[in-house]
């Protein structure tokens, strides 16, 4: 590997239920199946769900699973300093030392947030090279990224989370970073076209244009997703295919990742 740092891939959105923390682990997953280095930094230190998938995946070969890849991981919590000044120091030194020891040795490093604003969120957010904002197939979750009119999809106002974002992006501009990626995916798709599908995907079209994300489909509603949590598994581990929905699971992970343009 060369002197270049890691390529930061951030997930991020400000509600929960997303299957953020599903989409990560397909993602560092589909990465380690292609032979590429990869580390991971959970900052959600009260749910910890990537850590807990990324445990479970241990306990799973330890207890005489398959050997599956395995990517190095830490989880970094919140400061619990009294003043905020102290805590943003302590917040941005811990994330960094997180990263000054990964991105020399990998690849790629993912960075899962918690799922609501926080400073170390913030940070992630400024940094992030490639950013994936999953987002619920409903238009409940289209508030995540602004208020839309329901008759013809005008943006009417940016959500904090977009506006955050977009000072994300002036912060890597100023310090003369490449532009971010800023990816929304959609996910819990549900597995029939319905008139409110189609209307959210049009409502999407109309704001990746105005708001400057590029819009992919995701992962569709599937059991097998939430089965495989237990053994910190994923689709793309399970090395026979027992019926066609696994076969459909593990394409629609795969041309995710090929969507995501890690590889240019």
């Amino acid at each position: 590997m060369d002197n270049k740092d890691a390529h930061l891939i951030v997930l991020g959105n400000e509600k929960g239920g997303t299957g953020k923390s599903t989409l990560a682990m397909h993602i560092v997953v589909g990465l380690l199946d292609v032979g590429k280095k990869v580390a991971v930094i959970d900052l959600d230190s009260r749910q910890k769900s990537v850590a807990r998938y990324l445990q479970n995946r241990q306990t799973f070969m330890v207890n005489g699973g398959a050997k599956v890849t395995m990517p190095e991981f830490i989880v970094v919590a919140q400061s619990e300093a009294s003043l905020i000044k102290d805590r943003e120091i302590e917040d941005q030194k811990n994330l960094q030392a997180g990263l000054d020891l990964h991105k020399k040795k990998v690849d790629y490093i993912v960075i899962d947030c918690p799922g609501n604003d926080t400073y170390l969120s913030r940070l992630a957010h400024a940094l992030a090279d490639t950013l994936v904002t999953p987002l619920n197939d409903s238009f409940i979750d289209l508030d995540l990224l602004g208020e839309v009119s329901s008759t013809n999809f005008q943006v009417k106002k940016l959500s904090f989370y977009s506006e955050m974002v977009w000072d994300s992006r002036k912060y890597r501009s100023a310090s003369g970073k490449p532009p971010m990626d800023w990816v929304v995916v959609r996910t819990r798709l549900a597995s029939l076209d319905s008139r409110n599908n189609k209307r959210v995907h049009d409502a999407l079209e109309a704001l990746q244009k105005r708001i400057m994300f590029r819009y992919v489909p995701g992962l569709y509603e599937r059991v097998i997703y939430k089965e495989l949590f237990p053994n910190g598994l994923t689709v793309l581990d399970i090395e026979k295919v027992s019926s066609l929905s696994h076969v459909a699971a593990r394409q629609e992970v795969r041309s995710l990742i090929d969507n995501l343009n890690l590889f240019e």
